[in-house]
């Protein structure tokens, strides 16, 4: 639904059956979310807007929502699994890597600070 200068532009058509009630607002189910409107007859504004009220728990059952929960126990137990495995292989490769820039330390002496700029001049 849009609204453009106060009116209301439906996406669907209003149908009366029978005779047309005197009153100056409609009752309308949106086809699309199901929502209840309320629109003024003579300008098409919508006076009101309701919606429709949630199922609890997505409506879902509760089996549903204990499958869910232990698929869910099951993804976080494997994660933490995966993370503890990195972390002690993580611990290996930083002792690898410490090992092998001490060597290159030991192999490359340092010879002292660097040039600075002011001493180039």
């Amino acid at each position: 639904m849009s609204s453009a200068a106060g009116r209301l532009f439906l996406p669907f058509r209003v149908v009366y059956h029978g005779r047309v009630s005197r009153t100056k607002s409609l009752r309308l189910t949106c086809p699309d979310c199901g929502s209840d409107l309320v629109v003024d007859a003579r300008t098409g504004a919508v006076l009101s807007h309701r919606r429709p009220k949630e199922p609890p728990a997505g409506g879902k059952d509760f089996d549903a929502l204990l499958a869910g929960l232990d698929e869910s126990r099951n993804r976080a137990e494997k994660l933490f699994e995966q993370e503890k495995a990195a972390m002690a292989d993580r611990e290996r490769l930083l002792e690898e890597k410490f090992r092998a820039a001490l060597q290159r330390a030991e192999e490359e002496p340092d010879d002292g600070p660097p040039p600075r700029p002011f001493d180039l001049d």
